[in-house]
């Protein structure tokens, strides 16, 4: 599966970002598709995900603050991040998984300023 990602940037603390996740696969093959984010001297750690029923689930740290939903017709799944903190500046990572695959996009940098 093909992950492409976009959206990131730079938004000052308090402010709002929307990441995009589009999946080459048919939405309904997949399983499910996550955010998952990585900041310098960091492992990657999941955000959120979404699996094919609309089930999501977030890490404690952004719940309340980002959500994560999904476009069927668009194959795409979205995170919006609000009320952003300097703790959430880091690369964002989408992973997409089928039955037999494990995919990662390339990373999109959110930037979060003073």
């Amino acid at each position: 599966v093909q992950v492409v990602e976009s959206g990131g940037g730079l938004v000052q603390a308090g402010g709002s970002l929307r990441l995009s996740c589009t999946a080459s696969r048919n939405i309904f093959e997949i399983n499910d598709m996550g955010w998952y984010r990585q900041a310098p001297g960091k492992q990657r750690a999941l955000v959120a995900v979404i699996n094919n029923r609309g089930t999501t689930s977030y890490a404690d740290s952004v719940k309340g603050r980002f959500t994560i939903s999904r476009d069927n017709a668009a194959n795409t799944v979205y995170l919006q991040m609000n009320s952003l903190k300097h703790e959430d500046a880091a690369v964002y990572y989408c992973n997409v998984r089928t039955t037999i695959e494990n995919d990662w996009g390339q990373g999109t940098q959110v930037t979060v300023s003073s």
